[in-house]
């Protein structure tokens, strides 16, 4: 046997541990209550994800859900900048990063700055991005990320102006090094055209990233999409993964490129950033192999064999369905299907967002009936529609988590800047029970 094979199959025996162990300790696997409520780790003022109430009787309520960025509640936020007929992200980024909303005065400022911010050094774009290219633009932005580190004279200075300066950085450059890094990916990896547009400093920070991916073929309504989802996608709370993991490492007193490096190689994982994917890749098979998609019954049969595991990857999940903590509805959900209705109808594709529609309806009543129970309720997540969203604005499969990150970061500097400078903060250390037997050490000619 190969001597990699042997290791790997002594590494994965270690690894084993008796199950009913986590129950004989206690253990909260995943950092979940049994009821699979999250566990209380931490207190912020940043986010705060709402999907049920507690009962007297201690079990969870249902209810519709809500988000809240800095105490304003996600429909009201975003109500806001639509009705003056306005991008909301960069405004929304102010909130998160300086706690409140900006003024006619700050908020122009502050876009500034962004503008003053997007071009890369030369260097940097030219050997991380456009010499060394990758197959995955997370790693590659992750990897810039970590490059900019050596072109900051006060990388590791933590005084909030500092931070803040990091983050408004950070933030105007994501976008130019997903479309730079994803460019080199396509000419090294796919044979296609190198295409490199420099910002346009008199654009939004949406419609620059479709202006860098697409030139001047976009539409207003395709720019409202992007500038929405960016919205929807920029906080969720320290408890998601790659939040969670930006206040882990910040706890450590790193400093701000290490700490979002690490978020980003958290949020690249299928489990967290690429969920949207995974419902593209289902709704593709879905449309195969249901021929008649307005026949809500062939739909609803096909859905039941994707829940015995019969159809599609064979792992029962309808995916985009259910959150760990939305019941009723997702309100980020709620939002995108008001305008993806419009973009299907700008785009021709209505007979196809009427079949999300339909499985949006039909997919929880399909999971009842699986269970053979509607105790836990579920609704579908922004993950339904957002795939969908960025299809038909044209945008690539392998932009969907880094177009995640972009707005991501704004909620990451946020929790960075809380976790560094909170005078109750302390570096974050959970404790691991060892279950392992003690052993005597054996010389190694008598082994």
């Amino acid at each position: 046997m190969a001597l990699l094979e042997r290791l790997a199959r002594s590494a994965v025996k270690c690894c084993e541990v008796d199950k009913e162990l986590y129950n004989v300790y206690n253990v909260k696997r995943g950092l979940r209550n049994a009821d699979f409520t999250g566990v209380l780790v931490g207190l912020t003022n940043i986010g705060d994800v709402v999907g049920y109430t507690k009962g007297e009787d201690g079990k969870n309520i249902p209810q519709h859900g809500e988000l809240y960025y800095r105490g304003y509640e996600i429909t009201k936020l975003t109500r806001g900048f639509q009705a003056d007929g306005r991008h909301g992200f960069e405004e929304t980024a102010f909130l998160l990063i300086a706690g409140q909303l900006p003024d006619n005065k700050d908020l122009k400022e502050f876009t500034d700055l962004i503008k003053l911010e997007q071009e890369l050094p030369f260097s940097l774009s030219k050997n991380l991005i456009l010499s060394l290219r990758g197959k995955n633009i997370m790693n590659m932005l992750a990897r810039t990320v970590l490059g900019l580190y050596t072109d900051d004279d006060n990388a590791e200075d933590y005084t909030p102006e500092n931070l803040i300066r990091q983050s408004i950085s950070l933030l105007a450059r994501f976008p130019v090094i997903v479309a730079y890094a994803y460019f080199g990916m396509r000419h090294s990896f796919q044979h296609k055209s190198m295409i490199i547009r420099h910002p346009n400093p008199d654009l939004s920070l949406a419609e620059n990233f479709l202006y860098m991916l697409k030139g001047d073929d976009y539409t207003r309504l395709e720019a409202d999409l992007l500038d929405l989802a960016l919205v929807l996608h920029a906080e969720h709370g320290g408890g998601n993964n790659s939040s969670f993991t930006t206040r882990v490492v910040s706890s450590a007193q790193t400093d701000t490129y290490s700490a979002i490096a690490a978020a980003l190689g958290s949020l690249k994982g299928g489990l967290h950033g690429g969920a949207n994917i995974k419902v593209i890749e289902m709704m593709e098979d879905i449309k195969k192999n249901v021929k008649n998609w307005a026949d809500e019954k062939e739909v609803d049969e096909y859905l039941t064999k994707i829940l015995n595991k019969k159809a599609y990857d064979g792992s029962g999940k309808i995916y985009g369905i259910g959150h760990a903590i939305y019941t009723l509805s997702d309100p980020r959900c709620v939002l995108l299907k008001e305008k993806a209705r419009e973009l299907a109808k700008e785009k021709g594709r209505e007979d196809e967002y009427n079949l999300y529609e339909s499985i949006e309806r039909l997919g929880p009543e399909a999971f009842y009936r699986f269970k053979g129970s509607n105790s836990k309720v579920i609704s579908p997540n922004v993950d339904f529609y957002s795939g969908f969203v960025y299809q038909c604005l044209g945008i690539p499969e392998e932009l969907y988590t880094p177009i995640f990150a972009i707005a991501r970061v704004a909620g990451w500097a946020a929790h960075r800047i809380e976790e560094v400078t909170s005078s109750s903060a302390r570096i974050i250390r959970p404790a691991y029970k060892n279950v392992s037997t003690r052993r005597d050490y054996v010389a190694i000619n008598k082994r």
